[in-house]
């Protein structure tokens, strides 16, 4: 349930999830901006060495709405997802927006893309990326050729974006999906969720929101590596080819019910 007319908007489903790994300066405006537009908000900071932990849970200190989890060791985004998850579902909720920890995705849409699973809470509410200047071309032509592959193992059920983190996501049905099975615990998190949560008939609604690339200079931190990471979605696509061919009967018999087709929103 949200109540309209807080700012921030509260709500005991809905929560806004940030997985963080030695993310920069760009973390704490993240977080305050994201506690402007919704409450509660919750990082799980995945083995940072760049003290960022100690200055999160400081703020937690004096932000009700904030919650911070601290993990040991870096063991990947999806990882960091799950733990937080886990800890929702305990807690009652059963969505949760995941975003970004370096001010790349725009906090200002929280709102909208709640209040777009809150319509359709069976679904679940990916971003389609608006790139500006900032954004490497090599970066958003490659992601061209994942975005094909993932389309293709859904047989084109309506996945606007693969990678964009910026989505909500029912918690339960994605905790299902890690629980099958050992991957997706790093960077092939995003694109697998989406996948398998086709394959389980969690439709995709796309909404456009722009992403920024922000340089050193202005406090941007990447962890992308382009072999290391290139490779781990290489892989992971050839699993996920091998399971498409697999269930490729029941997504036709799917399509063919008129189940599984992609919905396009605005904001």
């Amino acid at each position: 349930m949200v109540i309209e007319s807080d700012v921030p908007q509260r709500s005991n489903t809905h929560l806004v999830l940030i997985p963080s790994y030695n993310p920069g300066p760009k973390v704490f405006a993240t977080v305050r901006d994201a506690l402007a537009q919704w409450d509660p908000v919750w990082v799980v900071v995945d083995g940072s060495t760049d003290q960022s932990a100690q200055s999160l849970s400081a703020m937690a200190a004096t932000e009700p709405g904030l919650r911070v989890f601290v993990l040991p060791q870096n063991r990947g985004k999806g990882s960091a997802v799950l733990v937080g998850l886990v800890a929702a579902r305990a807690a009652g909720f059963t969505h949760a927006l995941t975003m970004d920890s370096d001010g790349q995705h725009p906090a200002e849409l929280i709102g909208s893309f709640m209040r777009a699973s809150l319509a359709e809470p069976g679904a679940m509410v990916l971003g389609r990326p608006i790139f500006d200047a900032s954004a490497p071309p090599l970066r958003v032509k490659g992601r061209r050729i994942s975005n094909w592959w993932a389309n293709l193992e859904t047989l084109w059920a309506g996945i606007g974006d693969s990678l964009y983190g910026f989505r909500v996501y029912p918690i339960d049905e994605l905790i299902k999906v890690m629980d099958g099975q050992r991957w997706m615990r790093r960077f092939d998190f995003d694109v697998e969720a989406v996948v398998r949560l086709c394959w389980r008939g969690i439709r995709p609604v796309n909404l456009p929101a722009p992403v920024r690339y922000f340089r050193p200079e202005e406090g941007g931190v990447s962890h992308f590596n382009y072999a290391r990471d290139n490779a781990l979605l290489t892989w992971m696509h050839f699993r996920l080819f091998l399971g498409f061919l697999l269930r490729l009967p029941l997504l036709c018999a799917r399509r063919l019910r008129g189940l599984g087709r992609p919905s396009s929103l605005k904001p």
